[in-house]
């Protein structure tokens, strides 16, 4: 469920008609509605309610300053995967208790900024960086707890570019050698085990591939635990899937997958971690864009949108599907026609949806895209020199930008000419 609906024949977000914050704001746009952020963090939240659990929000789905802060003062933790996040979630007001630092490819210094701002944990992914943060942490003085990621060799049953849990993947340690791994971990200087990670992907739409991962890592529990490492964390990462498409697409309920952590590792009285992103901020999100010119082509119709693969690469990257639609609601029985739906940039990929089905179009019309919320404003870009687009809250009646569109001149003048030229 989202907050983005129809009223009187005008697409809302919450108590907010969209043209008016077009208006306001001109387009493109991404617009964010508190009340989805709320909601979807809740639904894990009360689902794991009885075991000891720390929702973190994934934030490479999402970074921006407001929606970190609105999600953590509801009690969610954070997941970071850069020093760049981690230095966002704590300006946004994260307390390092609360911050969980995963990534395959940690740097010294960004180690060297977790550990001085504070860390709820590192989740290890290699023996060398395993030796790594030790060498960091004996050189300030200081004992970081720590998890190693093991990799279950499951299969997530997913876009090729989004699984990370099977053996060919660069994520994580093999789980055949985790015992081996984790005593060496014990026995370095500057660092505590604490607990087991998993994560075996993105966009999951069944829970199969969950229940696998998962049972293996209670299995693997137990043997550590007899091993004699004191295992009071299970981070079972994130991964799972959203509707894109509503007409023939229902991923598992986050109930359910609460319901499933509860029979694979309720048992192991362990605080349970958990790092949704996709489904806390992908539905509370929409792009929307106006059209520029509606183009006749042989044999099919153009709508050419001013926002472009720069401002929502997913289609362009992953072959992916958003709906799209008009933000004033067609008529009833209004005949739809095909158009291929694109961007301006000059690039054939620059392509949203072929031979889309939509209601009759003209320039000037406004479009939304849905389910963008999440790998959109965190994976656009300036190509073509085409400004950052505006990141806009709502919250009630009320909206405001939390990140305004760069001018040009704020662009180029970050170039630099040498004195030389």
């Amino acid at each position: 469920m989202d907050h983005f609906l129809y009223r009187d024949g005008v697409l809302h977000a919450e108590d907010v008609a969209v043209p008016e914050i077009a208006a306001a704001v001109g387009t493109p746009f991404y617009l964010y509605s508190a009340a989805t952020l709320t909601r979807h963090y809740r639904l894990f939240d009360e689902g794991l309610d009885g075991l000891p659990h720390l929702v973190c929000f994934a934030m490479k789905s999402n970074s921006n300053q407001a929606v970190i802060k609105l999600l953590a003062d509801l009690g969610a933790g954070m997941d970071v995967v850069s020093g760049g996040e981690y230095s966002r979630a704590r300006a946004a007001g994260v307390p390092g208790e609360r911050i969980v630092f995963s990534g395959v490819g940690k740097t010294r210094d960004e180690m060297r900024m977790a550990l001085e701002g504070g860390v709820r944990q590192v989740n290890l992914e290699s023996e060398p960086e395993m030796a790594a943060l030790s060498e960091v942490a004996v050189s300030m003085g200081v004992t970081v707890p720590v998890t190693v990621r093991v990799n279950p060799d499951v299969d997530a049953k997913t876009h090729e570019k989004i699984s990370t849990g099977k053996s060919e993947n660069k994520f994580g340690i093999p789980i055949s050698r985790a015992r081996d791994v984790y005593a060496q971990a014990a026995a370095l200087p500057g660092l505590t085990v604490i607990g087991v990670d998993v994560h075996i992907g993105s966009q999951l739409t069944d829970l199969a591939p969950f229940e696998e991962a998962y049972r293996l890592v209670a299995s693997l529990t137990e043997q550590l635990r007899a091993d004699g490492h004191d295992i009071r964390r299970i981070d079972l990462g994130g991964g799972l899937g959203i509707p894109y498409a509503r007409s023939n697409e229902a991923p598992p309920l986050p109930t359910e997958y609460c319901d499933l952590i509860r029979r694979t590792v309720g048992h192991l009285n362990a605080e349970i971690e958990i790092e949704p992103g996709r489904l806390i901020s992908g539905n509370a999100g929409i792009m929307v864009s106006k059209v520029i010119y509606v183009k006749s082509g042989e044999g099919r119709n153009f709508l050419i949108l001013d926002s472009a693969m720069n401002d929502l690469i997913r289609p362009s990257m992953y072959s992916s599907y958003h709906e799209i639609v008009a933000v004033r609601e067609p008529a009833p029985g209004v005949e739809m026609a095909p158009y291929d739906i694109v961007g301006p940039v000059c690039e054939s990929g620059d392509t949203f949806a072929r031979e889309r089905a939509m209601p009759p179009a003209a320039a000037g019309d406004l479009v939304a895209f849905r389910s963008a919320g999440a790998y959109g404003a965190v994976m656009s870009s300036e190509y073509n020199t085409r400004p950052l687009i505006p990141e806009v809250l709502v919250q009630g009646d009320q909206f405001a930008v939390i990140r305004p569109r760069p001018t040009f001149d704020e662009i180029i003048n970050r170039d630099i000419i040498p004195e030389w030229l």
